[in-house]
């Protein structure tokens, strides 16, 4: 729509209206910065600027890179009008009053002659700033905002079309005016040029609508500060960059949409959060990627996302379901990408899935740690069978069977990793094993060279959750039948020095545990903390009842480019317990320098260790530690004082040196340390120490 505005003398301009985006990203130019004649109108509706998910979309793909938010430049500023300066021909008699012409020039007229009148100067004797009226300004500290905008418009200089068209625009980008219109006037004493603005309102409220997630006192307190004062164009573009900011580092999928000032300076601010309408399961072939028919259950998947129906969309929250998915152990490849749901404001969630092979086979190998008559009798085989996603439910079974000269052990293994009709993420395992471990770190080897090892028949049911983040719960109740065997099999209840083997006396111990632990687990398993409490229940007069207790704590701390870690364990044990159960202090989990369980074995014991890491080079650590342990005087307590007729300290100290390289498995450790007796040894392990 065009207007033509009242005409002074032989002055005449003429105007469109025009609408600009309330929002510009920061740093960019201003897109009207050459324009004769500009006004600022905050009528955007939600129909006319509306958020258009479309847009989102098209700049927020979720695929293996990270989403980020790109807004569109805004669009260019039309006037419908060319400011020009032009003298009045010699043949022309003046108007009374008029001494020079502004005049508009027409579409025609060619650039050369425009930009020659451009360039044309005009003495201005005065320069006011008055209303759109043409009257003083109420307040005076705007004429003052106006005035100290002018940059080339003073008094008593010539001037140019073009040097007064920026002025225009520094007066608008000052952003308390909505429109400002130059008006030359001539006088007695020259040509007097008169800005008349139109100041924005006062601001007397804020109506904040679509905001879902958006904190209220977050919104109050960006507007704060405007309350009772001229609303300012580029303090609200701060304002709205903030929130949309406010969005952007929580990955939520919202921004503002609009912005329209009402009567009695009421602003309305409206925000357009995309929620999400539906989200879907779509599996891909692992070879071609194409949509094909999955193994796995929609629903076991859709159960595992934290992204609901009805939220916002958040790309954090996004991120973690796919971490969450992957997780199961069941997927090889996980995406998800956001889609609009029609023209509905809203997202469809598609979650792209690629499984992979559910079973199979594996063999592998290890040493045991037990082992201290030399390498090659720790060393183990192992076979197994697992399947990952059974009934397509994600429940899975592992038989297994590791097997060394010593060292035997068969389970089978049943995981519920989500039990079904719960909501806190239970998870049940189903466990049974029958297992031969040497006795060595209790009761060492025998003087008659023979080995004792301790045969165990184990069946339980655990169940394990998340009780908050980083912190997890476990109970669960075990049935044990304990005994000792010598190297021929046979059953024995006595070692070399008489001291028995069974708590019960009889060959075997039969013992029912309930049990109930606490862990918590920091960021890359530097920081740990695990508290467990095992009780013996004796539901038959002849089942062992014993309590136990274990704790164990790490943390890490970062030293410049090296790294500090601390670690502390100890435990007790009260009631009637198999001798073989005692705790074993000593070896490469425990104090270093020592062989394992040479240090000591008693109801109680406390260890604690301080390492110093440092890079060497590529992925390879060298490492500096300290170590000690004590029984703290329980050795004896133990039924036949296993410790005591094998002449353990029952305390010492281990130090020394090695090194670190990063693995899938964690750190491989081979270290060498000395012991508190002058004697050396060298050490590997696998992961965190315990």
């Amino acid at each position: 729509m065009s207007s033509t505005m009242p005409e002074n003398g032989d002055v005449q301009f003429t105007s469109s209206s025009i609408k600009i985006p309330i929002y510009a990203p920061q740093n960019h130019q201003h897109p009207f910065s050459n324009l004769p004649f500009c006004s600022q109108s905050l009528t955007s509706t939600l129909t006319q600027a509306k958020f258009s998910i479309t847009q989102f979309i098209d700049s927020l793909k979720l695929h293996k890179n990270p989403i980020k938010f790109r807004s569109s430049s805004p669009p260019p500023l039309l006037c419908s009008s060319t400011l020009a300066l032009t003298r009045p021909d010699d043949s022309t008699q003046p108007q009374p009053g008029g001494g020079a012409t502004f005049e508009v020039a027409q579409p025609k007229a060619s650039v050369s002659r425009t930009r020659r009148e451009d360039e044309e100067r005009v003495l201005i004797s005065e320069v006011l700033v008055r209303n759109k009226d043409g009257e003083e300004l109420e307040r005076k500290d705007l004429e003052s905002e106006a005035l100290t905008a002018l940059k080339a418009c003073r008094a008593n200089s010539a001037l140019t079309v073009r040097e007064v068209q920026e002025d225009v625009h520094r007066i608008i980008d000052s952003g308390y005016f909505s429109t400002c219109m130059p008006v030359a006037v001539d006088t007695r004493d020259g040509i007097r040029l008169v800005f008349q603005v139109e100041p924005n309102q006062e601001f007397r409220g804020l109506v904040c609508e679509g905001a879902n997630v958006l904190p209220s006192k977050f919104v109050e307190d960006k507007f704060r500060d405007g309350y009772g004062k001229v609303v300012n164009i580029r303090r609200l573009d701060e304002v709205i960059e903030s929130i949309n900011g406010w969005y952007m580092e929580r990955g939520l999928f919202g921004m503002v949409s609009g912005v329209e000032i009402l009567s009695g300076g009421i602003l309305r601010l409206q925000i357009a959060e995309a929620e999400v309408n539906d989200v879907s399961i779509r599996f891909l072939d692992r070879k071609t990627r194409e949509p094909t028919v999955g193994k796995t259950k929609p629903e076991t998947i859709l159960r595992q996302l934290t992204t609901k129906k009805g939220q916002v969309y958040s790309l954090n929250q996004g991120k973690r379901d796919v971490e969450t998915v992957l997780t199961m152990g069941v997927m090889e490849d996980v995406s998800i990408f956001p889609q609009p749901a029609g023209d509905t404001g809203k997202v469809d969630l598609v979650m792209n899935v690629v499984e992979r092979v559910s079973g199979g086979f594996s063999a592998g190998g290890g040493i045991s740690s037990g082992i201290t008559s030399g390498p090659l009798s720790g060393l183990i085989g192992s076979f197994a069978y697992s399947h990952r996603n059974l009934f397509g439910k994600n429940q899975k079974v592992n038989v297994s069977l590791e097997r060394g000269q010593i060292d035997s052990i068969f389970r089978i293994n049943y995981t519920v990793p989500w039990v079904e009709a719960d909501d806190k993420r239970t998870q049940q395992s189903i466990m049974i094993q029958n297992s031969r471990t040497p006795g060595t770190l209790v009761h060492g080897n025998q003087p008659d060279n023979s080995n004792i090892t301790i045969g165990r028949v184990t069946a339980g049911i655990e169940f394990s959750r998340p009780i908050r983040p980083k912190w997890s719960g476990t109970a669960g109740l075990t049935f044990q039948r304990a005994g000792a065997h010598d190297e021929k099999g046979d059953p024995v209840i006595k070692d070399f020095f008489s001291s028995p083997l069974t708590a019960s006396g009889n060959t075997h111990d039969n013992m029912l545990l309930a049990k109930c632990e606490c862990a918590y687990t920091g960021d890359l398993g530097s920081s740990m903390l695990v508290f467990s409490m095992e009780q013996g229940l004796p539901i038959l007069p002849e089942w062992l009842s014993f309590n136990r207790v274990n704790a164990r704590a790490r943390t890490g701390a970062q030293v410049g480019p090296a790294n500090l870690l601390l670690s502390l364990s100890g435990g007790h044990v009260v009631g009637k317990f198999c001798p073989h159960e005692a705790f074993a202090i000593g070896g490469t989990n425990s104090v270093r320098g020592y062989e394992e369980g040479a240090v000591g074995s008693g109801r109680s014991y406390v260890v604690g260790c301080g390492e110093f890491s440092f890079p060497l080079f590529g992925p390879v650590d060298g490492a500096l530690f300290a170590d000690y342990g004590t029984d703290l005087g329980s050795g004896p307590t133990v039924p036949g004082d296993p410790a005591g007729a094998r002449l353990k300290p029952g305390n010492g100290y281990g130090y020394g040196f090695g090194i670190r390289v990063e693995s899938p498995l964690g750190p491989l450790r081979l270290e060498y340390a000395f012991n508190d007796r002058q004697a050396r040894r060298f050490h590997f392990g696998v992961g965190h120490r315990n």
